[in-house]
């Protein structure tokens, strides 16, 4: 449904609202000083998360950088590198993070939708002599959000994960929107998280909570993670208020379908409309992206257009602009995009 004043926002998933249900969990949730481990609704959350990758601990923090971050600090030292294609949010949507916090670089691996073939990460991870920068830890992003949310499939995970694992580098699975993939795929989530040492996911992101991401690992990995998430602010007081909004999120997952086919719908009405423009086999997930490209007018006049009639959409990088579906976007919402592209000059 759209916002209160009639938006229909396609921005982002992360835009969503809280749901009622959400709201009540939250009212209602049992607190303790989180900090203390005294939080049961918090250590209820991070037991279902490790439970459902297969780990043996989880953390709970308040965003998905934060997750990245504790990730790449717990298992590099400052001076090595991380190996992740160029496009990788952990390098460059982090502020740089991992270089300011932990003193590490990137080792980029080029990719056009987020897979790293096993032969691409054993011509990056070879030939690293004293004098050369060591790569420590190999980093996938599932779904791949630069590529419009595609899904990296589990045997080009397992593959490169195992290359990298005879390597001696770690594995960290940036899956802020981990259960799409799920989703899409029907692959398990645990197998997904078998080709990791390290797994976060958001819960505020496509599953609808209003804050919340997790890291989940080896005990002796989330311990030193914890350490990590404190140092950086991160340590957070009665935190089963938001933590149960998260557990709520978590439990209807299965609704991402339903994303998905919205998603599905507006790139088949915008695909008709704009031939040139849209990409309609390569929407498996919550996204659509336009290309600036194919269309016949520059993309600024139809994001005007849609915000003339209430309705906001984003560039996910120049030239190509993304639309994200989510709890809070119906089917109302994409004709009345289509409705606005049938109107412009």
């Amino acid at each position: 449904m759209a916002f209160p004043d009639g938006t229909a926002d396609f921005r982002s998933d992360t835009v969503s609202r809280p749901t009622a249900a959400m709201r009540q969990a939250m009212a209602a949730a049992e607190v303790g000083d989180e900090v203390y481990g005294e939080d049961p609704t918090v250590k209820a959350l991070e037991e279902t998360a490790a439970a459902l990758l297969g780990k043996e601990a989880a953390v709970f923090v308040p965003s998905g950088t934060m997750a990245n971050q504790i990730a790449i600090g717990a298992q590099t030292r400052p001076g090595d590198e991380v190996v992740c294609v160029g496009t990788a949010h952990v390098r460059n949507y982090e502020h740089g993070g991992a270089s300011a916090n932990f003193g590490v670089g990137f080792r980029t691996i080029p990719s056009s939708n987020g897979e790293m073939p096993a032969a691409a990460i054993d011509a990056a991870t070879a030939g690293s002599e004293y004098h050369l920068p060591e790569p420590t830890l190999l980093t996938w992003e599932n779904t791949h959000n630069v590529s419009g949310g595609t899904v990296i499939p589990l045997d080009v995970m397992r593959e490169g994960s195992a290359l990298a694992h005879r390597r001696g580098l770690a594995v960290h699975l940036d899956g802020a929107r981990l259960w799409n993939a799920v989703a899409a795929s029907g692959v398990n989530a645990a197998d997904y998280a078998a080709c990791a040492d390290t797994v976060m996911f958001c819960f505020s992101k496509g599953l609808g909570a209003p804050i919340g991401s997790v890291l989940t690992g080896s005990a002796a990995v989330i311990a030193r993670a914890g350490e990590l998430r404190f140092r950086l602010g991160g340590g957070m007081r009665q935190a089963g208020v938001i933590a149960a909004a998260a557990a709520v999120a978590l439990a209807g997952r299965d609704r991402l379908v339903a994303d998905h086919l919205l998603a599905k719908d507006l790139a088949a009405g915008l695909a008709e409309r704009l031939p040139g423009a849209v990409d309609q086999a390569s929407v498996s997930t919550n996204m659509v992206l336009l290309e600036e490209k194919g269309l016949p007018w520059p993309a600024a006049q139809l994001v005007a257009a849609l915000a003339a009639a209430r309705i906001a959409v984003g560039f996910i990088r120049p030239g190509v602009l993304r639309f994200c579906t989510h709890h809070d976007v119906a089917p109302a919402d994409v004709a009345r995009v289509l409705e606005v592209v049938d109107g412009m000059d």
